[in-house]
């Protein structure tokens, strides 16, 4: 039997507006499935893989189109849901009122090191649900982009690795490309 709490994203966000989770210091947490989860606080590789991807992420986007977010939440209604992913293309428009859903996301990635797994695992299961077509994984440990595509049924059905010497696309941009090799040469300088 699950001892976890269960509430819903309307509950979810009544608490943030109380400042609940200001109580909680330097804790990150996400909702998934209904489900509080503490993230693990990210460590310097971590920081600066975001820091990379960010810049590329603003160098490469169309701004009239595109907007970059960077570990900002994401709202999966239908799941119960509010990840907070490393960085997001999302449609631009204003999310003052409302966090961007799946149709609203063009490129999800998350930077993984001791959430390797746990990316892998259920966040992919979670955004391929939401039918989230370009999920990656920048993999830390392996020094590789992992890319899920072509969600079904609650499963990518593509998943492929890049590591250096290749480059990856987004799926919805296909002439934008970034080298994994000056990514990962980038962040450990």
């Amino acid at each position: 039997m699950s001892t976890a709490l269960q509430i819903t994203i309307a509950e979810y966000d009544r608490l943030t507006k109380k400042g609940f989770f200001e109580q909680l210091r330097n804790r990150r947490v996400e909702l998934i499935r209904g489900e509080m989860r503490q993230m693990s606080p990210p460590g310097p590789r971590h920081e600066e893989a975001v820091d990379a991807l960010s810049e590329w992420s603003h160098e490469q986007v169309d701004r009239t189109s595109v907007r970059v977010r960077v570990q900002s939440t994401v709202g999966l209604p239908e799941l119960d849901s509010v990840p907070l992913p490393d960085v997001a293309w999302v449609r631009r428009r204003s999310y003052l009122k409302a966090r961007p859903e799946g149709a609203d996301l063009f490129l999800v990635v998350e930077v993984s090191d001791s959430s390797l797994n746990y990316d892998r695992g259920t966040k992919a299961k979670l955004y391929a649900a939401s039918g989230i077509a370009d999920y990656w994984v920048v993999n830390l440990r392996d020094e590789c982009i992992e890319v899920f595509r072509d969600p079904q049924e609650g499963e990518y059905q593509s998943h492929e690795v890049f590591d250096r010497g290749h480059t990856v696309r987004p799926l919805k941009f296909p002439k934008l490309k970034l080298s994994v090799t000056k990514l990962f040469d980038w962040y450990a300088t």
